[in-house]
């Protein structure tokens, strides 16, 4: 146990640990380390970003999807699903709500392939002429370079993708045949090439992860050095082939959120939505742990149940407006400010 203890001062101070020694972490885990690990890596936020949490618009723009991953509830064969997709005057009034209540980051988030190429390019031409002093983010999947660049060059700044897994014998296992995990990975490196702050992550628990996975997790965003890193605990769907699947862990994921902080001190590590779901304080958990994102959701009242990427989702039947201001109140009870800001990471 006294290794673990050795290896946690050791990443905070040198970011960068072997494979084996990741591995050696994620074995370790304990209550003790969890909370030896959480002081550092709330110390280390807090001395970047202060007690102050960067607030993103969601905006859940359509729940068609082109692909087939075994874990999500939008996956194409899901007939269960209800599918939506909002035009632009939706996705418009989404933005103007989401500006005049202090957001001042939107992010396009939907199923793959769920726009034509010049549908996103003319609808972040338009947000970006009428909300010049707002970051845009996307995350609509995997596409071609020309198409992430047009996007770029329309005004998006920031691209949400995550990696699912660092193996790809686990990657192959969570999707089927016709997904690659090559280009999913050349995705993201085509991103960061063109100028997008991007963001990677994983889910914690997913079906046949292992610490071996995990580690190879961590390795890649020490090496990758994304800008954001979305993780959360793996949730099961009804209608998904991995419905009787176990679910991710609070305590896991919290463990994780404070190595991913060790690993690279100034990244935006949001608490996410799926935290809450599975503990009703778990984005505050997450924050203490480290994080300083969250991401309330601007979609229509009316379509958020339909966005079910996995059961029991929260925050579903409240307004914009409500959802931010239980947010704010949430992060003020353990004594941080939800911040009127563009939010980009600190260099």
């Amino acid at each position: 146990m006294i290794e673990a203890y050795r290896l946690v001062d050791k990443l905070e101070r040198e970011h960068s640990l072997s494979l084996s020694e990741y591995k050696l972490l994620i074995e370790s885990e304990n209550e003790a380390l969890r909370t030896y690990v959480s002081n550092k890596a709330k110390t280390v936020a807090t001395s970047i970003y202060a007690n102050f949490i960067y607030v993103r618009g969601l905006i859940e723009v359509g729940n068609y999807c082109r692909n087939d991953c075994l874990y999500c509830g939008i996956r194409k064969s899901n007939t269960n699903c209800d599918r939506y997709i909002l035009d632009e005057e939706d996705i418009l009034n989404c933005c103007k709500e989401g500006y005049d209540l202090g957001f001042r980051t939107f992010v396009l988030q939907g199923g793959e392939g769920i726009y034509k190429k010049d549908f996103v390019t003319s609808i972040v031409q338009k947000i970006h002429v009428l909300y010049p002093d707002c970051a845009i983010t996307l995350s609509l999947g995997e596409e071609d370079k020309e198409t992430y660049k047009e996007w770029f060059d329309a005004g998006a700044n920031r691209y949400l993708l995550r990696h699912e897994t660092a193996s790809k014998g686990h990657y192959e296992k969570l999707h089927p045949e016709n997904m690659s995990f090559e280009h999913r990975m050349q995705c993201l490196r085509d991103l960061k090439n063109i100028g997008y702050q991007v963001g990677c992550g994983f889910m914690v628990g997913s079906p046949y992860q292992t610490s071996e996975t995990l580690a190879m997790d961590l390795k890649f965003i020490e090496t990758f050095k994304p800008d954001m890193c979305g993780i959360g605990p793996f949730i099961s769907q009804k209608d998904t082939p991995f419905r009787d699947m176990k679910s991710g862990t609070l305590n896991q994921t919290l463990f994780l959120l404070s190595l991913i902080r060790l690993i690279q001190p100034n990244i935006l590590l949001p608490a996410t939505t799926a935290l809450g779901t599975i503990d009703s304080k778990g984005r505050e958990k997450g924050i203490l742990a480290g994080a300083n994102v969250v991401m309330p959701n601007l979609s229509p009242v009316s379509v958020r149940k339909k966005y079910a990427l996995y059961d029991n989702k929260i925050c579903t039947g409240e307004e914009s407006a409500e959802c931010k201001n239980c947010l704010s109140n949430r992060m003020r009870s353990i004594g941080y400010e939800i911040v009127t800001d563009r939010g980009d990471i600190k260099k």
